[in-house]
């Protein structure tokens, strides 16, 4: 049930029209081969659509090679049978459309949906994980829809998607794959260090991730699961005992079981039983589609009920107890007005699109990524252009294609740098992603801001203009000299009288004490940020740990693959000198309550604390002693107090801390009885760890 809209192109001839199946089967089999489509997932439905519309005009011309009607536009192929037809979804682009098609599902089951189960539509790569006894034995990509093709490489790369369910059962797991905003980032700037043209975009980046078998490097990407289904042959038992459930009931079972679905995501699915809920929750989510850290091109609305799915049956495409409700494209054009060229604290010399303002997406762009300099070369891009901006989640909007056939002539070429834009120092320019010959050393000012900032040492009144004074003044090359900085100095700068300068150094002095994963957070190690820091700080436990591991060992700790760990080692052997002047100034180097991994391997253990075992989600704004923290600091709390800190409340959550102006997160916790507390409660509960 494809529906133009008012942005659809439209096919004048049949010339026209045959092209236009041309691209699309190109387009699909370029996809569906390695994941380097030149059309993203609308621009492809777009056309598709205007294809539809052409054969209903024109039956008698139906090419046979056309997409319509298949599942995948008839590109891709598998070897491997499914168990039951994986389908695509039929889609709708308004709330008329969808109270139609709702009208018409009911008509033919005879009776109202009993609920309707409402959730993003997740864009990435549909695939089946088979499971025997709990451990999972095959992946499978949804192919033509009944056959598909094997992937089970890729078993043990999907976040989300464990190796080992919670009970040992037989079953099949379906669901999407897909990259996240900051694994979609990773994944550009690894494939372009080991020489590779970036990817045109998250969706078609994981399907030819999911596929590739043979490159010199991994990369991550998230599994979520939209679908189960039971085997009686091999596994009667569950099979009887999932019997009827509904989609929810079947999502929230394959969640116990540790598989990632939706209801981890602030977006989480919920059952509506009228039209107009759906309509609203449908609002809800597209108001939300900025701010989500992954892809989403639509809602996907289902019949809840068994029942209600039985009686609707499926076509040879789709079934019809559910509707895909397509969004508008996060993509614009707009005129690409200069490049900047700005450098990173590492000495990345990153260039930066300046665009004429253009709103995506309820907010208005100025600027966007170009990558590297080969990227802009790629694409003969140049000022003046009219370009395609792309905007997905979070992800940074980067620039998808100059319009060169609305080029004027006036167009100008785009300047390279010649010497680094910061010290004017010679550049590297031997790997994709050109850097000061200087590194670090380049842009000390932007390093030590932030090493100081709230969520690394929190050195207060180490404000960007006093940092500036004392580079200005070569007392210190990197942040680590601030430990040793003497009152006698401090004084001779500007506007440093005697109680500015004592109180500086008083919290320079507290700074020492910061735990270990501070620490190392504050050194800005390429490939980890707060959350990683704490992870490596908790697995090690002590700097001299983490100073003495190798890539091998460094892959142990969760969240790191075989391609971050070297970097990540390599950089921290590039730190030696700060680490040893931070270790000689008396900078703490433990972490609280984490013990050191055993000579084999196996991670120490943390104290027990008093939110042992507990997921906690905190929401609101925080008061009394909880009331400077920032979320972060916060997350860091809850985990040095033993537990594990979550952005989404579930079934798993044991604890939400309700502070002022907490929302939807409360209701929802109230509504599936889990504890709430006050800011002031949970401050009791973590007493001392707060003195």
């Amino acid at each position: 049930m494809a529906v133009m809209t008012t942005t659809d192109a439209v096919i004048a001839d049949d010339l026209a029209y045959a092209e236009a199946v041309e691209t699309a089967v190109k387009a699909a089999a370029a996809y569906y081969a390695g994941g380097d489509s030149a059309l993203d997932d609308d621009a492809y439905d777009r056309l598709v659509r205007a294809i539809v519309a052409w054969e209903t005009d024109h039956p008698e011309q139906v090419l046979p090679e056309s997409p319509t009607g298949k599942v995948a536009g008839g590109a891709a192929e598998g070897d491997v049978p499914h168990i039951q037809p994986m389908l695509s979804l039929d889609n709708v682009f308004s709330a008329e459309q969808f109270a139609t098609w709702a009208a018409s599902l009911e008509r033919r089951i005879g009776r109202p949906v009993a609920a309707w189960s409402v959730e993003p539509k997740l864009d990435g790569l549909a695939v089946a994980a088979r499971y025997r006894e709990g451990k999972l034995v095959q992946l499978i990509t949804r192919g033509d829809g009944t056959a598909g093709e094997d992937v089970s490489h890729a078993i043990g790369t999907l976040a989300g998607l464990p190796e080992t369910l919670a009970e040992p059962v037989t079953l099949e797991i379906r669901g999407e794959v897909l990259m996240t905003a900051a694994q979609f980032e990773r994944a550009l700037a690894v494939r372009t260090e080991h020489g590779g043209e970036p990817f045109a975009n998250p969706r078609s980046a994981s399907a030819g991730t999911l596929r590739a078998k043979d490159r010199p490097y991994r990369l991550e990407m998230t599994f979520f699961g939209y679908g189960c289904l039971p085997l009686p042959a091999i596994d009667a038992a569950l099979a009887e005992r999932l019997s009827g459930s509904g989609h929810s009931d079947l999502m929230a079972y394959i969640a116990d079981l540790g598989v990632h679905t939706t209801a981890a995501t602030q977006v989480p699915a919920r059952t509506a039983t009228a039209v107009e809920e759906v309509q609203a929750r449908v609002e809800e989510i597209a108001a939300l589609r900025a701010e989500l850290p992954f892809g989403i091109d639509g809602i996907v609305i289902k019949a809840d009920a068994a029942a209600d799915q039985q009686a609707a049956g499926s076509g040879s495409r789709a079934p019809r107890w559910a509707i895909a409700w397509k969004l508008p494209a996060v993509e614009k054009v707009t005129r690409l007005l200069n490049v900047e060229w700005n450098v990173g604290r590492t000495g990345i010399i990153a260039p930066r699109a300046v665009l004429e303002p253009v709103e995506i997406d309820g907010s208005t762009v100025t600027y966007a990524t170009l990558h590297n300099p080969n990227d802009i070369t790629r694409r003969d891009l140049r000022i003046g252009d009219q370009v395609m901006v792309y905007k997905a989640g979070d992800i940074i909007p980067r620039i998808e294609a100059p319009l060169a056939h609305l080029r004027t002539g006036t167009e100008q070429p785009i300047a390279f740098p010649e010497t680094c834009p910061q010290c004017g120092s010679g550049i590297d320019t031997s790997e994709q992603r050109w850097r000061c010959e200087r590194g670090r050393d380049c842009h000390l000012v932007a390093s030590v801001s932030y090493a100081v900032g709230r969520d690394q040492l929190d050195i207060e009144g180490l404000g960007l203009t006093r940092v500036v004074q004392l580079t200005d003044a070569g007392l210190i090359k990197d942040f680590a000299d601030l430990f040793t900085l003497t009152r006698d100095q401090l004084l001779t700068l500007e506007r440093m009288g005697p109680t500015s300068t004592d109180n500086l150094l008083a919290a320079i002095e507290q700074a020492k004490s910061r735990p270990l994963s501070r620490v190392l957070c504050a050194l800005g190690v390429r490939g980890t940020g707060r959350s990683m820091s704490r992870r490596i700080a908790r697995y090690f436990a002590t700097m001299d740990h983490i100073r003495n591991t190798d890539a091998e060992a460094m892959q142990k700790v969760e969240g790191i693959g075989v391609e971050k760990a070297p970097v990540i080692v390599a950089e921290l052997a590039q730190l030696a000198p700060v680490i040893d002047k931070l270790v000689a100034a008396g900078v703490n180097m433990t972490e609280p309550g984490a013990t050191p991994p055993s000579a084999d391997g196996a991670e120490g253990a943390m104290a027990l604390g008093p939110l042992h075992g507990m997921t906690v989600v905190v929401t609101g704004a925080m008061t009394g002693p909880l009331e400077k923290l920032s979320r972060n600091q916060m997350n860091e709390l809850i985990e040095r107090a033993g537990g594990k800190s979550s952005s989404s409340v579930s079934k798993r959550t044991s604890l939400l801390v309700g502070g002022e102006g907490a929302g939807s997160k409360r209701t929802k916790a109230e509504d599936l009885a889990i504890r709430i507390v006050s800011p002031d409660e949970f401050a009791e509960l973590v007493a001392d760890l707060l003195l």
